[in-house]
């Protein structure tokens, strides 16, 4: 194999944001497989490199796992320096153990480049910690998707006994969130954060209660959406005056 393939983070979607060895990478870069949700700043900073889009949305045409495996494949046997951009942390929730496993079956260095994940980027945006002495001690990052020919997962159970609760792919599921959470002991009042866009100047926080998840996902624009649950939102809810069971606020960022 000639090259080396770079799982790189590109974080929540502000370029400034990237670390700059992701920069520097972008930089040298002679190709570069990016997923659906990167900025196109970011993109430009890959000056010298053929660009290739391999997202996945939601109830879209995605690229199929596989082919991507292949791609990479590929790319290393012609290329010196691949890169494989990938929004957020390129480690979490990212498909990131079927391309390592692949890359390393065929015989390809890989390198892993850290990025700042969406949920740290929404508690920056709200600019509440996901942790507080006396309320939150414990963060769980959890999503309630399951590919297909998946076994349903017990999402739920862990959410419920956490402190603070960070669900990613959150927004088109938020009825079936409200559901589950209250069915595994979660109180309907518990507060919670919807926040569209992390990072980006068209960001957005709705502030809303476990009860309400779905009403609350209604106002959202149809963009990347992150939930944040947890007794540390306590006062972002309370600011927002929600007056009622049904009602959502949304927060000026």
């Amino acid at each position: 194999m000639r090259g080396t393939v770079y799982r790189v983070g590109a974080g929540p979607g502000d370029p400034d944001l990237l670390t700059l060895r992701a920069a520097k990478l972008l930089r040298q870069a002679d190709i570069v497989f990016h997923d659906a949700l990167v900025h196109e700043e970011t993109l430009a900073l890959a000056t010298r490199a053929r660009i290739v889009a391999v997202g996945k949305r939601c109830g879209r045409l995605s690229t199929a796992q596989r082919f991507i495996n292949k791609q990479l494949v590929e790319a290393a046997r012609h290329h010196a320096v691949v890169v494989r951009l990938k929004g957020g942390d390129p480690m979490l929730f990212g498909r990131a153990q079927e391309e390592i496993a692949a890359l390393h079956q065929a015989g390809v260095t890989i390198e892993i480049v850290p990025g700042i994940s969406a949920a740290l980027s929404a508690s920056a945006d709200i600019g509440q910690s996901l942790t507080q002495r006396g309320l939150s001690r414990s963060v769980l990052f959890v999503t309630p998707r399951f590919g297909t020919g998946e076994n349903r997962h017990e999402w739920a159970r862990p959410a419920s006994t956490a402190d603070t609760v960070a669900l990613y792919m959150a927004s088109r599921q938020a009825a079936e969130i409200s559901d589950g959470l209250i069915a595994a002991g979660v109180a309907p009042s518990r507060p919670a954060v919807f926040v569209e866009n992390a990072s980006l100047a068209s960001r957005r926080m709705i502030a809303t209660r476990v009860g309400d998840l779905a009403e609350a996902a209604r106002q959202l624009g149809g963009g990347p959406a992150l939930l944040l649950v947890g007794d540390v939102y306590q006062e972002v809810v309370a600011a927002a005056e929600i007056p009622t069971r049904d009602q959502s606020i949304q927060i000026t960022a």
